[in-house]
């Protein structure tokens, strides 16, 4: 069983010997989902792997499971270089990508006046008021269903005490699945009294989230209460919308006039003839058309056809090193680094700045790579671009001919953006180091 000294140790050896590509801590099965939690939080700015694994047979048991995990850790802590013939898939959708430019460090501290509270039917005020009692700083209440509570008056007397002296209460759900909401009247009733909703975290990432927040002295009370309830790691499930949940066609349309216009100004080519005008329709025409026109142009087809066109758009920008476009499609599209939802999403792995084009399987920073972008390439890493994606020919955009003198104008600035793993670049068959 480790503690919190020991993820402080764990941390700390990982700072001292961050010039290796990828860490593998070797960990017991207890309390994994508290060091997993808690080493996300304290690892900050990470841009390199740490898998920690563990094992319900030692390896000194001569039939165990540890051999496999120990292996499969190695494989994929190692992914660049996954060995031919093993199938691993990687749902690298739900993994998050360190897009900022900030020098890792590892954060060193973590408050020691936090624990977890489950409700069940009967618990008395006395009791949690005594729960309540100095030091501790913050609780993560398991509460029942969406985040429901006794309904008593004693029990939210309580609640809304500890909240106002500056205690962090977190509402989180006892079930294995579920979210906390104001959805029922007991619920609203907890959130009333100053509970913060923990959304869907698990009691392991909420518990060492909050102890790593009040660890850090600059955080006022009101802003660890409001970083509880924002995604740092991916621990908590954002709700966005996506592109057809039924949005105007009128502002549709215009997005896809806007999308029409920047393939015309990309692909115009310069000629010594006189350009092309279009001369627009009278009103009358366009009245008389309109009049006639089958209503089969719904919300969710002209959302649709954006969807197709931007990824297309976003290859060719890549490939001229057109950032004003990019631009126009990370913001149609994108979210800045994670933290501003769009006003749409796409259904595409990583989203619109790793969408593949159909026909070689190359992402925009392939294309980007390929032409010698570097403006274009720093924008893409920048918004979340993997360099792992592979194309048709097996090939990620850190092994094309002209991938080195591209990303080595990016890598190697002195803060060593992204954390790249540069020894993969070169094609004398070198290995990662953990």
């Amino acid at each position: 069983m480790l503690y919190p000294l020991d993820w402080v140790r764990i941390a700390t050896e990982i700072e001292l010997n961050y010039a290796f590509d990828a860490f593998l801590v070797l960990h017991g099965t207890d309390t994994m989902a508290y060091s997993a939690s808690a080493l996300s939080f304290m690892l900050e700015d990470l841009g390199k792997t740490v898998i920690l694994t563990g094992a319900q047979i030692p390896m000194s048991q001569l039939r165990n499971d540890a051999v496999d995990n120990f292996i499969g850790a190695l494989t994929i802590a190692g992914h660049y270089i996954i060995p031919v013939g093993i199938e691993i898939v990687v749902n690298w959708n739900n993994v998050l990508r360190q897009t900022g430019v900030r020098r890792f460090r590892a954060h060193k501290q973590m408050s020691p006046h936090v624990a977890n509270l489950r409700l069940f039917p009967g618990v008395s005020a006395a009791t949690i008021k005594a729960f309540f009692s100095p030091p501790i700083r913050g609780v993560i209440l398991e509460t029942f269903g969406a985040g429901n509570a006794p309904q008593r008056s004693d029990l939210l007397q309580v609640f809304k005490e500890a909240c106002d002296r500056g205690v962090i209460v977190v509402s989180i759900t006892q079930c294995i699945k579920g979210s906390v909401s104001d959805t029922y009247e007991t619920g609203r009733a907890l959130l009333q009294a100053g509970v913060v909703p923990g959304n869907d975290m698990t009691p392991q990432c909420a518990l060492t989230k909050l102890g790593y927040l009040l660890s850090k002295p600059e955080l006022s009370t009101v802003e660890v209460r409001d970083l509880m309830m924002t995604s740092l790691r991916g621990e908590l499930t954002r709700h966005s919308r996506t592109a057809l949940s039924n949005p105007p066609v009128e502002r549709t349309l215009e997005s896809i006039q806007d999308v029409l216009s920047e393939f015309v100004r990309l692909t115009q080519l310069s000629t010594s003839g006189s350009p092309i005008t279009l001369t627009p329709d009278t009103p009358i025409e366009t009245a008389a058309r309109d009049a006639t026109a089958p209503w089969t142009w719904t919300a969710g087809e002209a959302a649709m056809t954006e969807a197709v066109l931007i990824p297309f758009l976003i290859h060719l920008a890549a490939a001229k090193n057109d950032i004003m476009t990019m631009r126009f499609c990370i913001d149609v599209y994108g979210g800045k680094d994670g933290t501003e939802e769009p006003h749409k999403t796409m259904n595409v792995v990583g989203g619109v700045v790793n969408c593949a084009d159909p026909t070689n399987g190359q992402t925009p920073l392939h294309a980007a790579c390929l032409n010698g972008a570097v403006q274009a390439v720093d924008l893409l890493l920048r918004n979340g671009a993997l360099v792992h994606l592979r194309d048709s020919l097996e090939h990620t955009s850190l092994l094309l001919d002209k991938a080195m003198r591209t990303l080595s104008k990016i890598f190697f600035k002195p803060a060593l953006l992204w954390g790249a793993l540069m020894s993969h670049l070169q094609s004398s068959g070198s290995r990662p180091r953990f």
